[in-house]
């Protein structure tokens, strides 16, 4: 199937859309379906296509694959190079929905079963969560599923690899907004003002010996400021700054700690100076945590394919985030990495010069395949399900 695949994935890394624009994207994917003779609904959570393969009672299993790109200029040089100005397929959503679209077409010929394979086309991963938006429409309601999978390239990890996690896989994802608010003053009379850039700069101290001498080591915890924005002209000290940014974390209580602390310290550093602070704390995405018996038949699928000696169990899980949380919070399921190679270059995630590496296509959609198979033949039991 190798090159119909990269026929498939080519098309779709030239007409990059961002979330819920992916109109193109999720009419190819329908039109596809619907050729290997797919039930096909569309619209779900706006731009997200499902397909649905029925071969008598038995489980129900969800396959899902990202489909959106992102707010990036390529500078590959690829001869199927992004056709749309600013936008990229850099993080590999399109080798996923590819491979998804792979497995879809092999299992439509060669039912696994018995039981219902879903596969899920899911609009707006990159910071929109078009995983929440797909189940607040209705995905598991009109598709309930017993159990959901996914997965993700990973560059830096091998091509032929698989890296399985039982537990947390990827981190919690938040953003913020604070706002000190001091008095202006000229910039030569700093003492008739009340400086709201030396309070930044004392927040941003105070917030990073959270997560170095508040949270535990072995809990991990991220604290980024990487917005700040004041001033307008070079001799006036400004009235206000704004500083943004994301927090990650893994454990429920360690993000209810840090948006605590992080606005209480504020607060007070800027009442020490008779300033004011402002936080407006966002919860994006919660953390990817896979359910152990769900990991435990990926990793037998993943090893069923390549071997137990090509499939990492050891690796760290990630402080970057997915939305795929948001079903893995509704369904018990496993979400795993697929090595796409080096990362040599600049080919790493998100970076304008990333690359999805071809070869691991049919890997991908064998992958899908087997965990469908593998969970299709577990008998119903409450462990199982779990």
């Amino acid at each position: 199937m190798l090159p119909l695949l990269t026929e498939w994935r080519h098309d779709l890394h030239a007409h990059p859309e961002t979330a819920f624009q992916e109109h193109r994207t999720a009419a190819f994917i329908a039109k596809e379906l619907r050729a290997m003779g797919l039930e096909v609904h569309e619209g779900i959570g706006g731009t997200g296509v499902v397909g649905v393969l029925r071969n008598g009672d038995g489980w129900t299993v969800g396959l899902r694959a990202d489909i959106d790109a992102l707010d990036v200029t390529e500078t590959t040089g690829l001869d199927y190079a992004s056709t749309v100005p600013g936008k990229m397929h850099a993080c590999g959503h399109d080798g996923h929905t590819t491979m998804l679209l792979g497995a879809a077409k092999h299992m439509a010929a060669n039912p696994p079963g018995p039981g219902t394979v879903v596969f899920i086309f899911q609009p707006a991963e990159e910071n929109e969560g078009g995983a929440r938006v797909m189940i607040e429409d209705g995905l598991f309601e009109r598709f309930p599923v017993d159990q959901v999978y996914s997965m993700h390239n990973w560059p830096g990890l091998d091509a032929g690899r698989f890296a399985v996690h039982s537990g947390p896989v990827m981190a919690a994802f938040d953003t913020f907004e604070l706002r000190l608010i001091g008095r202006g003053s000229h910039g030569a009379m700093p003492h008739e003002g009340i400086d709201p850039i030396t309070l930044a700069a004392q927040v941003q101290m105070a917030w990073q010996t959270l997560v170095s001498r508040a949270v535990a080591p072995v809990d991990p915890a991220v604290i980024s400021i990487t917005q700040i924005h004041a001033g307008d002209t070079l001799n006036v000290i400004p009235e206000r700054i704004i500083l943004r940014g994301t927090v990650r974390t893994f454990a429920p209580e360690t993000r209810d700690f840090l948006e605590a602390e992080m606005g209480h310290r504020a607060q007070a550093i800027a009442a020490a100076y008779h300033a004011e602070a402002e936080l407006d704390y966002t919860r994006r995405y919660p953390a990817t945590i896979n359910a152990a018996p769900a990991a435990a038949l990926a990793l037998e699928a993943a090893q069923g394919i390549v071997g137990a000696e090509a499939v990492a169990t050891d690796l760290p899980p990630s402080m970057a985030a997915e939305d795929f949380a948001f079903m893995l919070n509704d369904t018990p399921g496993a979400y795993i990495w697929i090595g796409n190679g080096s990362a040599e270059g600049g080919r790493n995630l998100h970076s304008p010069n990333y690359q999805f590496n071809d070869v691991i296509l049919p890997l991908g959609a064998q992958y899908f395949c087997e965990v469908a198979a593998r969970a299709l033949s577990r008998t119903n039991t409450g462990d199982d399900r779990a």
